[in-house]
């Protein structure tokens, strides 16, 4: 069944498109030319058969994420995405090989988002064990991932974490970091406007984070006026 699906990929690239998509992803990565939409097609009746699975298949994920063309590593994410449901708490060691592995925004942010934030709100001790860690090190993409688990929490978002790990990080030139800082404050300014607009006033913070993480304080203070 893997070979098939890969087989399926290899079969429907297209190198006018793959030449695009690379130049897109700033030629970090060679592409077979195969867009979401049907890589999804592609994938759909193979994500039905994953989702039978009792565990993930480490060893498929990590042969995907070996292959040279971006779709695989794509194929890889969309694959956990799947069996989402399945992933275990010693699992964040092999997501975290896969965000230092690779690495680029594509692939980070979803691993970021809808992987390790699931994750650790399942498994809470994932914070201080991994999180925190992560925070602190010099890989830029963990420190990115660190900022963004929670993007998707809303109300349920632990402002004093955000907050720290955002100050611990907020005085880099680093784009992927500050872009990532206010794309978190961004986002949690929809739940709760008042603790972005104090952090962001009571903080110092790159233009970059503070112009993204005012987006939607700044069209709702200018709608207020009329």
């Amino acid at each position: 069944m893997y070979n098939d699906l890969i087989n399926s990929f290899v079969e429907n690239k297209d190198p006018e498109k793959a030449s695009q998509m690379a130049a897109y992803m700033k030629s970090q990565f060679p592409f077979l030319g195969i867009q979401k939409p049907k890589r999804v097609l592609l994938g759909k009746e193979y994500m039905k058969e994953f989702k039978r699975q009792e565990a993930i298949d480490w060893d498929f994920v990590s042969r995907l994420w070996s292959m040279s063309e971006r779709e695989f590593q794509y194929l890889a994410v969309d694959y956990l995405l799947a069996l989402r449901d399945s992933l275990q708490e010693k699992d964040i060691d092999n997501i975290g090989n896969l965000i230092v592995t690779k690495s680029w925004w594509d692939t980070i942010d979803t691993l970021a988002t809808r992987i390790v934030g699931p994750m650790c709100f399942q498994y809470p001790q994932l914070i201080s064990s991994n999180i925190l860690k992560w925070s602190k090190g010099d890989n830029i993409w963990l420190i990115r991932t660190a900022i963004l688990f929670q993007l998707k929490y809303k109300e349920k978002t632990d402002a004093e974490l955000l907050g720290l790990i955002i100050k611990e990080n907020s005085g880099t030139n680093e784009f992927f970091i500050n872009k990532a800082i206010g794309w978190a404050l961004r986002e949690y300014s929809k739940t709760n406007k008042s603790w972005v607009e104090e952090f962001i006033k009571n903080n110092t913070l790159s233009s970059l984070s503070v112009r993204e993480g005012s987006k939607y304080l700044l069209s709702r203070l200018s709608a207020s006026r009329y």
